[in-house]
């Protein structure tokens, strides 16, 4: 409240810097939301994961669709609080009494601003928490790896179910500062366009057929997106399992604890995949939107229509953005739940480690990698 005071008052709004001070504790409430809702949807005390695991009671094909429909539950509260802080920060900004020449009210957007980054003052904490999860699970490898009592490992399971809903947690976090964000860098889009092009560019009416289309473009290259790392995904998953599948028939002894297994090839696979199987993803993010403009730029000129390549393009961030959202909610949080749900089984609840319901579960946990995917 004091730096506001300090570095936001001006003479022409005495009162913005309160405003702008509320547009920041909106963006704070906004993260202990996201991290409040994500650990509902994830940790097993709570009743979804608890569902998802009864569901694993029942077989494979139920304990996946009990996943997918929580992960894609989990997408409403989240969009909820995300627009509620939009309309909430901007309504503040407009009203800070900040105007421009024409008297028009200038601070909406800035308000926006400072509400992600009041959401993004968290991110120390966040960081830390983001941490603890691969600490927690390769604990639980080592522990497992040493041959260390059930007692610590009992321990170490614990542990990896927090860190479970903390990795979800923090992603969340970062998914709702992205959607934040996202406002601002649309219009600063919009902005940049009209300056260069020396036309005004204030709204993108889907109305028009070559923007719409531009918009279902947008949201295909989410799903687009989203099916070829998967594919990356599970083909180095295929590769690991290929290879530890060799090192147990030429080594046997591994089974034993007498060979030392080669640790380093499975680690040169997935770092070798980690790169080469995300140029494809990663080109497709890049080289869309530039070759969706080019094409309805020339269109435009055709149709006598000189922004309509830019205002395609605005369309496609746009869908993508939302799309793209709801999206990694889907699968952070599922993907959570999914692995979660295993680890209340092995607590001994629903028949405990080696059950069908636990072999059920550990399907969902396997299908866990599209958390990664986020």
């Amino acid at each position: 409240m004091y730096s506001t005071r300090w570095l936001l008052y001006t003479e022409q709004a005495p009162s913005a810097w309160l405003n702008f001070a509320l547009c920041g504790l909106v963006g704070i409430i906004t993260a202990y939301a996201f991290v409040w809702i994500t650990q509902y949807y994830t940790d097993y005390k709570y009743e979804p994961v608890k569902t998802l695991a009864l569901a694993s009671s029942t077989g494979h094909g139920t304990n996946i669709i009990a996943g997918v429909a929580l992960g894609l539950e989990s997408t409403g509260l989240p969009v909820l609080v995300i627009s509620v802080a939009i309309v909430s920060a901007y309504w503040l900004g407009q009203s800070s009494g900040l105007v421009d020449e024409s008297g028009n009210p200038t601070g909406g957007l800035f308000g926006t601003a400072v509400a992600t980054m009041g959401m993004l003052s968290t991110a120390a904490y966040v960081l830390t928490m983001d941490m603890f999860g691969p600490i927690a699970d390769n604990a639980g490898g080592i522990v497992e790896m040493s041959q260390q009592p059930e007692s610590v490992r009992e321990i170490t399971d614990l542990l990896d179910a927090v860190g479970n809903t903390t990795k979800a947690t923090t992603k969340g976090f970062a998914i709702g500062s992205a959607a934040l964000a996202s406002f601002l860098l649309f219009s600063a889009y919009m902005d940049e366009v009209s300056s260069f092009a020396r036309v005004p560019f204030e709204q993108v009416d889907i109305a028009v057929p070559e923007i719409f289309v531009g918009g279902l473009l947008g949201s295909m290259l989410i799903f687009l997106f989203s099916a070829w790392a998967c594919s990356a995904v599970g083909r180095t998953a295929q590769e690991v399992v290929n290879e530890v599948r060799r090192q147990f028939i030429e080594r046997p002894g591994i089974m034993y604890y007498k060979e030392k297994p080669d640790y380093s090839r499975c680690v040169a696979i997935v770092a070798s995949a980690s790169l080469k199987e995300m140029i494809k993803p990663g080109l497709l993010a890049i080289i869309s939107p530039i070759v969706v403009g080019f094409i309805f730029r020339i269109l435009g000129n055709i149709t006598d229509q000189p922004l309509l390549g830019a205002k395609v393009v605005a369309s496609m961030l746009m869908f993508a953005t939302v799309a793209g959202i709801l999206m990694a909610l889907f699968l952070n949080t599922a993907g959570g739940a999914w692995d979660n749900a295993k680890k209340y089984i092995e607590t001994g609840a629903l028949g405990g480690k080696g059950s069908d319901c636990h072999k059920a579960a550990i399907t969902g946990d396997t299908d866990e990698y599209d958390d990664e995917i986020v």
